[in-house]
């Protein structure tokens, strides 16, 4: 029997709130030490006080000793990327790299090109994408023009953590088409180190949480749109009525609305059906800067941490 290699240190490309949120689980449960990585000093300073803060409520609520939080700060690392991107500056002393950038196609593609070209092969290349073509992105690598194109697009692979990352329970593992097995069975080995349930989907667009979710809470929208009830109230249909933790608004708001457009329009895009057609109404929105908690405005109002006013 093959012993897989195990993920000994990792580096994290994005330093947003799901970036911040794997690059927490990583350290705190994986126990591994994690790097992450973007071009902007502001992102990543206000990801070092929320991973900090995270820490604190943790040791607050007994979850953590105080020896556990120290250590789990003391693997915690951040880079500043050269230029406009942070990739280029990823060392290449790490077992996997995870992806966590905006849910646009091109930067997604043209990102995993420089992985495959500037990483050695026994890198594991993972994506946090909640929607994006993992055989699209695992081709991209297999272009980057090192020596083996083929081994660079068998160690591409989707790792889909759920927002926010260090309460939610589940990670999706999705292969693409070119996807080792021993990619794939490190990967879902790392998801259950970082103490995560692992579901494993095919490439197919939106995977299995976002094929369903998003349809939802578009259709949501769109109630909100032609007046039939007020956020509060489809919200309340779904917390109790359907023991929802959150409604499809504060779900979207939480998420954001502009993340939550830019994944109806690859759904739209790659599968040509209607029900992923974007809302009109949250394609005004995120035109208007409302996009949801992380904005302040969304469906709801918020304050600076995140409670909603009124």
């Amino acid at each position: 029997m093959t012993v897989l290699q195990q993920i000994r240190k990792a580096a994290i490309i994005g330093a947003g709130q799901m970036g911040l949120g794997i690059a927490y689980v990583s350290a705190v449960h994986a126990k591994i030490p994690i790097t992450i990585y973007d071009p902007s000093s502001a992102v990543l300073s206000n990801a070092t006080d929320k991973y900090k803060s995270l820490l604190s409520k943790d040791l607050t609520k007994s979850r953590l000793t105080k020896e556990q939080a120290d250590e789990a700060l003391s693997r915690f690392n951040t880079i500043k990327g050269d230029g406009s991107t942070a990739d280029e500056s990823v060392k290449d002393d790490v077992d996997l790299v995870i992806e966590a950038i905006p849910e646009i196609p091109e930067l997604k593609l043209g990102l995993f090109k420089r992985l495959g070209q500037n990483l050695p092969p026994s890198i594991i290349l993972g994506s946090n994408t909640s929607s994006i073509s993992i055989t699209k992105l695992a081709a991209s690598a297999g272009l980057g023009g090192r020596e083996d194109g083929k081994k660079s697009s068998e160690r591409v692979i989707g790792i889909h953590y759920f927002n926010p990352v260090p309460i939610m329970r589940l990670v999706e593992i999705i292969p693409a088409l070119q996807t080792s097995q021993e990619t794939i069975e490190r990967a879902r080995s790392f998801g259950k180190a970082c103490k995560k349930e692992v579901t494993t989907s095919s490439d197919s667009p939106g995977f299995i949480a976002n094929a369903i979710l998003m349809p939802m809470i578009n259709e949501a929208i769109m109630v909100l749109e032609r007046g039939i009830a007020s956020p509060h109230d489809i919200d309340l249909t779904f917390q109790l009525g359907m023991s929802h933790p959150l409604g499809p608004l504060k779900l979207a708001d939480l998420i954001g609305l502009d993340t939550c457009l830019n994944i109806q329009r690859v759904l739209h895009t790659e599968t040509g059906d209607s029900k992923y057609r974007p809302a009109t109404l949250l394609v005004k929105m995120v035109d208007a800067g409302w996009v949801g908690r992380k904005g302040a405005k969304g469906f709801y109002e918020y304050d600076k941490d995140g409670n909603v006013l009124g």
